[in-house]
This record gives C-alpha cells, sequence and structure tokens, in this order.
C-alpha cells in the first residue's frame, strides 16, 4: 500500500487549498491590472481560465472581507480598501517610493508647496507619497484614492509619455471620460494636442482640471524601458501657486531627469528648453 507521501504530493485537500488561494491571487492580479476600474465574473473567469461558479465563490468571499467592493449598478467588481491597504504597504517598501522622497523633500520646501508622487494603475493612478509644506493654507492629496488619466497634471503626464500605441488602445477603451470640473478636459482631440504638447515641453500643467481652486505642474519618472513609472507633481492654491508655477518647472525636471537616471533610463526624456 503506498501513500501520497510516498509519491511526494500533498494530501488531496492541501492541494485543493493550495489550488484556492492561487486562484484568489489570479482573480486579485486580473483585477489589479485590468484597465477598467470595474470587472465581471464573466470577463475574470475567462481570463484566468477557469469557471465562472469558481470566480463568483471567490469573489464573495473576498466581498465578505473588504477585499472587493460590488457595484450593484453595472452587477460588476472593483478593488475595495483591504486590497488597497495592501497595495500601499508594498508600495510603502517599493525603492521607487524611497528613492523620491528626498526629492519631493527639497521640491516641497523650496517651492513652500505641496509635492507628490503618484503611480499607475491600469487607465488611473494614485497618490503614494507627499511632502506638505509648514503653512496653514496648503493642499493635502488623497494617497491611495485612485484618479482617472485625462484630469490634471499628474495624470496628464502618465498619459502624454505612454507610447503611441498603449494612448490610442486608452482613447479606445476609456470613451466616458468624466469631467471632474469645468476645466477638465474631456474631448478626445483637444486632449490629444494638450498631451503632444506636454510630451513636446516635459511636462504637465493644470490649473483647476482636477480639483477647483488648485494649480500643479508634473513631470514623469521614466525608466529602464522607456516608460513612465511614476509622476513627481508641484501642487498649490490656484491664487498662490498658479503665477509662479512657471518658477518650480527647472526644480521639478531636475528632480525626475534623476529619478530617471537611477532607473537607468538613458534616452532623452524631454527638450531640457525652458
Amino acid at each position: 500500500m503506498t501513500s501520497s507521501k510516498d509519491h511526494g504530493s500533498a494530501p488531496p485537500r492541501i492541494e485543493a487549498t493550495v489550488l484556492a488561494v492561487v486562484r484568489t491571487a489570479d482573480v486579485l492580479s486580473y483585477m489589479a491590472r485590468s484597465p477598467s476600474r470595474l470587472a465581471g465574473v464573466t470577463d475574470i473567469a475567462t481570463a484566468i481560465g477557469t469557471s465562472k461558479a469558481v470566480v463568483f465563490r471567490i469573489l464573495s468571499s473576498l466581498l465578505d472581507r473588504d477585499y472587493v467592493g460590488y457595484d450593484q449598478a453595472t452587477r460588476r467588481y472593483f478593488l475595495g480598501p483591504q486590497a488597497i491597504l495592501l497595495g500601499l504597504a508594498a508600495v510603502q517598501r517599493h525603492d521607487l517610493r524611497s528613492l523620491a522622497h528626498d526629492p519631493l523633500v527639497d521640491i516641497s520646501r523650496t517651492t513652500s508647496e505641496t509635492s507628490t508622487l503618484s503611480v499607475r494603475n491600469g487607465w488611473e493612478r494614485i497618490y503614494i507619497d507627499q511632502v506638505t509644506p509648514d503653512r496653514d493654507i496648503k493642499m493635502v492629496v488623497p494617497i491611495g484614492r485612485p484618479f482617472p488619466l485625462h484630469a490634471g497634471s499628474s495624470s496628464k503626464a502618465f498619459l502624454a509619455f505612454l507610447p503611441e500605441a498603449e494612448q490610442d488602445r486608452y482613447f479606445r477603451e476609456v470613451r466616458a471620460r468624466d469631467r471632474l470640473t469645468p476645466s477638465t478636459l474631456v474631448d478626445e482631440q483637444p486632449l490629444r494636442q494638450e498631451l503632444a504638447a506636454i510630451r513636446a515641453r516635459g511636462f504637465a500643467a493644470s490649473q483647476g482640471e482636477r480639483q477647483v481652486g488648485a494649480a500643479s505642474i508634473a513631470a514623469p519618472v521614466i525608466d529602464q524601458s522607456g516608460m513612465p513609472a511614476a509622476v513627481v507633481s508641484v501642487c498649490g492654491p490656484i491664487d498662490r501657486f498658479g503665477p509662479r508655477a512657471g518658477e518650480a518647472v527647472g526644480l521639478l525636471l531636475d528632480a525626475t531627469d534623476l529619478l530617471s537616471r537611477q532607473l537607468t533610463y538613458t534616452g532623452c526624456i524631454r527638450s531640457r528648453t525652458r
């Protein structure tokens, strides 16, 4: 008589548990990488190669533990607060955040405004760090909250420096672009023209496009493959920082150039005329 131990394999119950963990990880990975904020059971099942019944059971368990949320209107799922906390914990241990923190401190200290660091998740981006000035009236950004790639300087800095094919895919897949403020660009052609201008000058600017009363400039940190790995921004109240934003461009570009070199990118990031 032989046992599973004799053959070097795990007991069936352990194998089933491991498979369930792997499938759960696959579900979360698909939702994290998907350009769309919302994902349906059929989409997930097709993508990870398992049955809808299995995906539904996994999502139900994740929903109970706040790793996913459920949108009643569309009957689709999105990443929940526990998944965001897990991601932020990983980000906090990421070398890029550590590399960028001292430059953020320098930018904030020099400009007396808020400096931020964002990363992209599909067709959205999130703030993962900020340094605020020691003054009563200042900008404070929501860490971990997703924002669309068409609204505000940090978002447009990501979108402008994506490859052309990736930009085209964005415009095909994201047709409903929310107007977050009256100043938000949402129509494709004006937005494409703005992205081309951003790429040419090397930085994005915003006057109340994501948040009314806020002004900002932002530039990408480019990785070794030539993709925007992160975006650094400077922001402040529009009445105070808006007229002075141009003074901070050189400081911002010097910081993002340094970070890009630290990520071993050696190409031409932008025109240095300013």
